[in-house]
């Protein structure tokens, strides 16, 4: 016989159902019913003594927003064709031979900034200064898959943002950054959308994401690569691999000019080749990463550079390990360098808040040198916390150096939220100690206080002090003014 199962209808009655389908028709439950019911068991049943509770879903409705009463996105300086973040209907676009349908628009957006302060990290000669950044660009935006990206920084050359420097040594002193070059010129798309009559039912494997022209690269974290290279990347996503990961992205990468080295400095010699995965895993993601850089260069020739790193999170802990190492394949110099970076960041919301509190350690054997930066990035330990982040705008440097030469170091630092999240202020107490005899430790303590004045503008302000071994001590403040448009 069939197994039965009781049902409880909404009038009360218990119906025996068995594992067949029956032939008699089932009445539909009527509104009327159902609030009768609702009625009827509304009193919540009492869990202790003077306590009780319901996780009933309460029956009144919510009222829907009104479109005009929605907060209205912030907008680009310029755009033409589809709005920035806008609702209302989409444009009929321009149908391709290929059956790709494209809808262009043009946005155009970036900011300005301006920064003053003091730097003296005790060994260089301390100094003052006035420096200003821009960075605009013209995003051609064709499809959700498909757009031209263009971007100028017409203040910045090198490593040097347009300003004004006093030192005691040098006096006062016009830092001239001007300069015409595009920083920023790529295409990107996805094969599969370009091409759609190819693949109508959307059934073989055409979903080739692809980039071409100057680009920002940035892996693990930047420690490895984190410049803007002339260079083609191919994606291929969502690859399925049966008992082992239900997602891998695997990136090739060719880059052929507008290199910079591990020192920062352009190499016009070099060609990068890289192969660069990441995997989800049911409790962790995992990057595995591979670049190989031919060059000619007397300062460091040819480099292979290796990279893994794993992300999860441990209860209440989000986790992060990463191992990079480099080799200098014919000689070592500034531009590569033989060495193993170890590095590891620990970090928790603060319960009942939404502050952060974080602990990042790193131990450098050897001179790990990464396989292409960008001038303004500095060292590859920027990562491990503001006190040794290069400052993207200012004529001074971090408040502890972000080399990786032998050295083991960290920083634990509180990040909080006031003033519905319109302000944050971070504190860090960081340090770095060598392991090569030369005696130059250092410990700094500093904070980074953030505030947005409106939609577009904010004001950040940097402090430090430091002291070390065969060293002044250090101390550091700077303001700056950051105006997105």
């Amino acid at each position: 016989m069939a197994s039965a199962a009781l049902l409880l209808q909404a009038g009360g009655q218990v119906w025996a159902a068995g594992s067949a389908l029956s032939d008699d028709p089932i009445p539909m439950v009527t509104e009327a019913e159902v609030r009768k019911h609702q009625e009827e068991n509304s009193g919540p049943a009492p869990l202790i003594a003077g306590d009780h509770h319901s996780s009933e879903l309460s029956t009144d409705a919510v009222p829907i927003i009104a479109e005009d009463e929605e907060p209205e996105p912030t907008p680009p300086i310029f755009q033409r064709g589809e709005k920035f973040l806008a609702s209302g209907n989409l444009a009929p676009g321009i149908e391709l031979p290929t059956g790709a349908i494209w809808q262009p628009a043009l946005w155009v957006f970036g900011d300005a900034r301006t920064a003053i302060g003091h730097y003296a990290n005790g060994v260089e000669d301390p100094r003052q200064f006035w420096a200003s950044r821009i960075d605009i660009f013209a995003n051609l935006k064709l499809t959700p898959t498909e757009r031209i990206l263009i971007g100028f920084s017409p203040l910045t050359e090198k490593r040097r943002n347009t300003g004004i420097l006093y030192t005691d040594e040098g006096g006062v002193e016009y830092v001239n950054g001007l300069n015409p070059y595009v920083t920023t010129l790529f295409f990107e798309g996805e094969f599969g959308e370009i091409f759609p009559n190819l693949d109508p039912d959307d059934n073989r494997n055409f979903d080739f994401g692809f980039s071409i022209g100057r680009q920002p690269l940035f892996f693990q974290e930047g420690m490895m690569i984190n410049d803007s290279v002339d260079a083609l990347g191919i994606t291929r996503d969502t690859i399925v691999i049966p008992g082992l990961t239900p997602d891998l992205r695997a990136t090739g990468v060719f880059g052929w000019n507008n290199i910079r080295r591990g020192d920062n400095e352009l190499d016009d010699s070099a060609f990068l080749l890289g192969l660069f995965t990441e995997a989800d895993f049911r409790k962790s993601t995992a990057n595995l990463d591979l670049a190989y850089v031919i060059s000619d260069e007397d300062e460091g020739g040819d480099g292979f550079y290796f990279g893994a790193s794993a992300v999860q999170r441990f209860g209440l802990y989000n986790t992060a390990f990463r191992i990079n190492t480099s080799t200098a394949i014919e000689k070592r110099g500034p531009a590569v360098d033989n060495g193993v970076l170890m590095f590891s960041e620990v970090s928790r919301t603060v319960t009942a808040s939404e502050n952060v509190v974080y602990a990042n350690a790193f131990w450098a054997i050897g001179n790990y040198t990464s396989a292409a930066r960008d001038s303004l990035t500095g060292g590859p330990l920027g990562q491990v916390g503001i006190l040794f982040a290069a400052p993207a705008v200012g004529l001074g440097g971090s408040a502890l150096s972000n080399r990786a030469d032998s050295v083991f170091g960290g920083s634990i630092g509180h990040q909080m939220f006031f003033n519905e999240d319109k302000t944050q202020l971070v504190m860090e107490l960081g340090g770095r100690k060598d392991t090569d005899g030369s005696d130059a430790g250092v410990v700094a303590f500093g904070g980074q206080l953030l505030h947005a004045l409106n939609n577009r503008s904010s004001i950040q302000v940097d402090g430090f002090v430091s002291a070390g071994q065969d060293r002044k001590a250090g101390t550091g403040l700077r303001m700056e003014l950051r105006t997105r448009f």
